[in-house]
């Protein structure tokens, strides 16, 4: 069935039927409610590429992410996903763990297809975006350093999270010897969180010898930071994994060896992710409303949607988060204490 058809069976004209599907106006309520019945009986379905040159809007929103794998991503994509239908918007979604080169052909692929980006990667900087991104496409970036008026930027609060989490650890439950399981090294995330680590060791445990290890965000290299504590001789008393997938893999690799969390060595993690609550011990972390950095995230995009010619705010927003206080830390009371306050 074709436009014509439906125009032909509601007797109006084709002009008729684009405007009372498109919903832009021009024919009365009751012609609409005749058009959308005609349409319904003879299964219309509007071409989504022709109805895009007439609108010039999709209706589809781009998600560009570093991976897809493990349950902060899947959250994210969930809170962009719930306010982007709430909206009548539907998400495209790709991922750029393979390098610069597959976060550009990412992008290529869903120009002309996407009314609006939201980013979240570590490859995407500003000689990327101008490279990559029409100069016209909305855009937010999640977890960005980037600054200025060109693209709204949205982060967490990974420094003051990190700080919360080490003062927390060495003030009130009295440990000296923390260590960090810290993200990749050219991660903005974790690099903000390694600094939040250093700033709160240096107040909170001043001439404490500090313990980094490198791990990539993910369980497994959690669990190989683990066996290198054990392998190195000396436990230390805390570890303060800089994600939660890092901190159960640190976790599985000290229960593995017998030693007992938080007994002998307190964990803790970053972000708060689902699974968090359930393993054993439950696990003390920095919470981050993932889905609310999702929702967020959308609605700004559709700020820009709505009104593409108002300003973008020059500064960044901060998405706060607070310390979640559970099993796997040792201390005497599970509940919550606040991060610093949000620079």
């Amino acid at each position: 069935m074709t436009i014509k058809d439906v125009a032909r069976e509601a007797g109006v004209s084709v002009a008729s039927v684009s405007r009372a599907l498109n919903g832009t106006g021009g024919v009365t309520a009751e012609t609409e409610k005749r058009i959308r019945d005609v349409a319904a009986r003879l299964r219309y379905i509007p071409h989504g590429a022709a109805r895009s040159l007439i609108t010039r809007r999709t209706h589809t929103i781009g998600a560009l992410l570093p991976d897809m794998y493990g349950e902060f991503f899947s959250e994210l994509i969930r809170g962009i996903d719930l306010a982007a239908r709430a909206r009548g918007l539907h998400l495209l979604v790709s991922s750029a763990h393979d390098g610069v080169e597959d976060a550009a052909a990412a992008l290529r692929t869903m120009r002309g297809r996407v009314d609006g980006m939201i980013i979240l990667s570590p490859r995407a900087d500003a000689s990327f975006l101008h490279t990559n991104l029409p100069e016209s496409l909305p855009t937010v970036l999640l977890n960005s350093p980037l600054r200025g008026p060109r693209y709204p930027v949205l982060n967490i609060d990974n420094h003051g999270g990190a700080h919360a989490m080490v003062r927390h650890l060495a003030v009130e439950c009295g440990y000296r010897d923390i260590a960090l399981v810290a993200g990749p090294h050219d991660n903005y995330d974790a690099q903000q969180r390694e600094e939040g680590y250093r700033a709160a060791m240096a107040e909170f445990v001043p001439g404490a010898a500090l313990r980094i290890l490198r791990g990539e965000f993910t369980e497994e290299s959690g669990y190989r930071a683990g066996c290198e504590m054990m392998a190195s001789g000396k436990l230390p008393r805390a570890v303060f994994a800089a994600n939660d997938m890092m901190a159960i893999g640190c976790l599985l690799a000290l229960r593995e060896a017998g030693v007992e969390v938080p007994g002998s060595v307190a964990v803790t993690g970053f972000d708060d992710i689902p699974i968090a609550r359930y393993i054993t011990p439950a696990l003390t972390t920095v919470q981050v409303r993932i889905v609310d950095l999702g929702r967020s995230a959308l609605e700004r995009l559709a700020a820009l949607l709505d009104a593409p010619d108002q300003a973008t705010p020059p500064e960044a927003d901060t998405l706060g988060c607070h310390v979640v206080v559970r099993d796997s830390c040792g201390a005497r009371s599970p509940g919550k204490t606040s991060t610093k306050k949000a620079r």
